[in-house]
């Protein structure tokens, strides 16, 4: 029995030994490979190949938050098939099997419309997997359902109809104020040392650049990405029994959903409008004239998220401030009335000539007598120069700053809240615009005060603080802070955090309830005979102040043209603020054109 036990031992030791040597001979030695591998592989050590042996892997879904309207409808995100190709062996072991894996690759090419020599000179080349693309197209190539039925019926190892996550929606165009992703790796270096340092984020992974994308980019970013796995050997070919693996980070709390104020249908509708006229440089912006949230925001020039060339070409122009020209007589009127300087029974006296300053009136020959109302509701460059000099420049500073002019306007938190471990703005690059130069010792003299009285010199604005203005007047002077963002909700739909409507900080004071009445009868004024009268009749009577700025672009004279007001005007729901930039100074107003056109789609709408 010891004997048995003894000489089964030794073979078990002589067997071990031989699998040990064997290994160590394809350790040290050259190795012959696959018959059907190249000669350069067929000298590659045993080391070499199982390096090469490897899991080629596709990203099919980011996992980044997405977006939706304030009725829950996408705004981004949505999921279709695609075509994924992986670096595959195309050697055969005989005639027969390529003979019908031609075949198979040949009708797979005629499926994508391209010949067999195209697909397969594309295919060899690939190192990585990758997505087929139609021509120039920035997007994976979109998979019909009759496709789809078609390619079941193909066998071809190394490609594979695919479910992938497209952020951007076909049906619509991006939109400024979400904003866009794309790679930056100085910025995740900057921002998220610590989790590039553990693995969390990759240094070429896609992060916000701008907008809600930008600012909520650390919640958005999710739990990890969703990919496919394809694993081969060192000559490309299949491993048997691994075959094609989906992973992903099996989190029932993400990707999370972030619901916007924004009405898509309405935004949508609204651009449509816009692109028709068109709007070839400028702004839109609807808030609600309650609570002062964002209901559309339209930028032009239109992004373009998979081109992003000239950033400053699609940045968002409703939070860039330019020159605001008339529509700030609200706030120097506004000014005038807190201050006692002026009253609604004064009358002056305009001949079209201001008689310093080179200011003159834009009517020649002037208007007349008229009143501090008459004097809003016919722009006149007068009136407002006359009562701009009565003033203080701190007087007329505060009256901006109390309307929430000269200071961002958008939501923000001073400190941190909920899943935000430090002060959040929504809309991070929000300008916010200016009176006077911020340089100290500056003298504002009566012809300063005359210029900026009329929106000249070197006042700024944004259309998001124009529109929130008229917010604030029809609050009787509470200054609302508009947000972009309702609440954030985890993927099983648990509210993670609710970001409430509120009003900003009365530190700067307000106007008196009366000044604000005061100002919305002049807006009456303006549409009912003065210079916006061209838009009086339509689905809704409206009210607002109209406005061109003059500007130097490129050396050469344009104009800013504005319109700001609010509808219907007897029971208002709607403040709205339209910017048509860099045109012609002789051009009729645009922007005047275009919000009776935008106030008859939210009569509409809101039927």
């Amino acid at each position: 029995m010891r004997r048995r036990i003894a000489v089964i031992g030794l073979l078990f030791v002589f067997i071990l030994s031989g699998f040990i040597a064997r290994l160590a001979w394809l350790q040290l030695t050259p190795g012959f490979g696959h018959k059907n591998a190249a000669p350069a592989m067929s000298r590659t050590s045993w080391k070499r190949m199982s390096v090469m042996q490897r899991e080629r892997n596709l990203v099919l879904d980011s996992g980044r938050g997405d977006f939706v309207d304030r009725y829950n409808k996408p705004i981004t995100g949505e999921t279709y098939y695609t075509l994924a190709l992986f670096p595959v062996n195309m050697r055969f072991e005989d005639a027969e099997t390529e003979k019908k894996w031609h075949q198979n690759v040949r009708q797979l090419a005629a499926m994508l419309n391209v010949t067999e020599g195209q697909l397969v000179s594309w295919w060899q080349e690939l190192r990585e997997p990758s997505f087929w693309h139609k021509g120039k197209d920035k997007l994976p190539y979109r998979l019909s359902d009759k496709q789809l039925q078609k390619l079941a019926l193909l066998h071809l190892n190394g490609v594979r109809a695919l479910p992938y996550r497209n952020r951007y929606l076909s049906a619509f165009a991006a939109k400024q104020a979400l904003g866009y992703i794309s790679q930056h790796p100085e910025h995740l270096e900057l921002a998220y040392a610590k989790e590039l340092e553990s693995g969390k984020r990759k240094i070429n992974e896609l992060i916000g650049g701008s907008g809600l994308e930008k600012s909520l980019d650390n919640l958005l970013h999710g739990a990890g990405a969703t990919s496919v796995s394809y694993f081969t050997d060192g000559n490309k070919g299949p491993l048997l029994g691994l075959n094609y693996r989906v992973t992903g980070p099996g989190n029932p709390y993400y990707p999370l959903q972030v619901q916007t104020t924004l009405d898509l249908e309405l935004q949508n509708r609204l651009e449509a409008y816009i692109d028709a006229k068109p709007l070839k440089e400028g702004a839109v912006v609807v808030l609600d004239a309650e609570n002062g949230d964002i209901v559309a925001m339209i930028s032009r020039p239109q992004m373009e998220p998979l081109q992003l060339d000239n950033e400053k070409e699609w940045a968002n122009h409703a939070i860039q401030a330019a020159v605001p020209g008339s529509i700030f007589k609200l706030v120097t009127e506004a000014a005038a009335l807190e201050a006692g300087v002026t009253s609604e029974k004064e009358r002056f006296t305009c001949n079209g000539e201001y008689g310093k300053y080179g200011l003159s009136c834009w009517k020649e020959g002037g208007h007349g007598t008229l009143t501090l109302q008459e004097g809003l509701a016919q722009s006149c460059n007068i009136v407002f120069a006359t009562i701009a000099e009565r003033l203080s420049a701190q007087q007329l500073q505060r009256t901006a700053t109390a309307l929430g002019i000269g200071k961002q306007a958008g939501w923000h938190s001073e400190r941190a809240f909920g899943p935000f471990h430090h002060p959040l703005r929504l809309l991070q690059e929000e300008e916010a615009g200016r009176l006077f130069p911020a340089v100290a010792g500056v003298k504002t003299d009566g012809g300063v005060m005359a210029q900026s009285a009329i929106g000249q010199r070197d006042v700024l604005m944004t259309p998001l603080q124009a529109a929130n203005l008229v917010v604030t007047l029809l609050n009787h002077g509470r200054v609302m802070e508009p947000r972009l963002v309702r609440e954030i909700r985890y993927a099983n739909g648990q509210r993670m955090v609710t970001i409430p409507a509120k009003s900003a900080s009365a530190e700067d004071g307000r106007i008196r309830p009366a000044t604000a009445r005061k100002l919305l009868r002049s807006m009456e004024a303006v549409v009912d005979h003065g210079t916006g009268r061209s838009i009086r009749q339509g689905l809704w009577a409206v009210a607002g102040k109209s406005g061109t700025a003059e500007i130097i672009r490129a050396g050469a004279p344009r104009v800013n043209q504005w319109f700001t007001g609010y509808g219907p005007a007897q029971k208002p729901r709607y403040a709205v603020a339209v910017l048509a930039e860099n045109r012609p100074p002789d051009s009729s107003n645009q922007a005047t054109e275009l919000f009776r056109g935008v106030m008859d789609i939210l009569a509409l709408y809101s039927r």
